[in-house]
């Protein structure tokens, strides 16, 4: 299929790529704490037909250096922008912290269609970083909408990091901790993905060295089976890779959502997601 892209630099950072004769399906691309913008992934996206956009929601011009009192408008107003392309059915495919922004843009914001959340989190955290006044202390909340910052769990930095291999520290524990010290927030803090029109497909693996994702993921699913609303869970407890650079949808929700038929119905890409 040929696909055009486009650069975009206002009022954010970023790529649309679609499908040349055009889509009327509009996926929006968030990545996770790397603040990168998804162009193999919306590339994946448009060549199944879809118009992919991929912003850079934080460091970027006049934006926060850091995931700290992001406005959820950010989301909405690209949500806006996929409109205007034509797109009449919209999505949001996000990454960790990205997901967590996909979810929340959907409890807000009922045009959003589908959520793809890849290694997500079940509540609200602190900001990852500075904030637009460059600091990183206290903690703040990571959203706000209509400006205001939405509860949040923040860290406990009495956490001390163990590495012994060498590579990438593993914070798991560090969330692990703050959930048990900060118990009495949680519940404020919940995503109430219950009252998201949206259909949810979640991805998540047991062995996820940066947050507990699995048990977030089951934990958004009970939510969502509880209100008797849709969702799909894909999930893997044993070591190994989980995350899929964009996952094959479940027959179903692909159909309807997309409105395509089954024999047409594919996978959306390989396995090796990144943050």
């Amino acid at each position: 299929m040929e696909i055009v892209e486009h650069e975009l630099n206002h009022p954010w950072e970023g790529v649309l790529a679609a499908p040349a004769d055009g889509s009327d399906v509009g996926v929006l691309v968030l990545a996770g704490s790397s603040g990168r913008i998804e162009r193999e992934r919306a590339r994946i996206l448009a060549q199944q037909g879809i118009a992919a956009l991929s912003i850079r929601w934080f460091g970027g011009p006049g934006q926060s250096p850091g995931i700290c009192e992001i406005p959820l408008e950010t989301f909405t107003g690209a949500v806006d922008f996929l409109t205007t392309t034509g797109a009449r059915r919209i999505g949001i495919l996000g990454v960790s912290k990205g997901a967590e922004a996909a979810l929340l843009t959907a409890v807000h914001d009922p045009r959003v269609g589908v959520v793809i959340a890849l290694s997500p989190t079940s509540r609200v955290w602190c900001n990852v970083g500075p904030g637009l006044d460059g600091e990183q202390r206290p903690f703040r909340s990571s959203w706000t909408w209509q400006g205001r910052p939405l509860p949040f769990v923040p860290m406990d930095d009495s956490w001390t990091p163990v590495n012994h291999s060498g590579g990438p520290v593993a914070i798991r524990g560090w969330y692990e901790l703050s959930e048990r010290s900060f118990a009495h927030l949680l519940p404020r803090a919940e995503i109430a993905v219950d009252k998201a029109r949206a259909d949810l497909l979640l991805v998540a693996g047991g062995d996820d060295a940066m947050w507990p994702s699995l048990r977030f993921a089951e934990q958004l699913a009970e939510r969502r089976r509880s209100a008797g609303t849709t969702v799909h869970l894909i999930a893997r407890h044993e070591p190994g890779p989980c995350l899929p650079r964009c996952p094959t949808w479940p027959t179903s929700l692909a159909c309807r959502w997309t409105g395509s038929s089954p024999s047409t119905t594919r996978p959306t890409g390989s396995s090796a997601g990144l943050r």
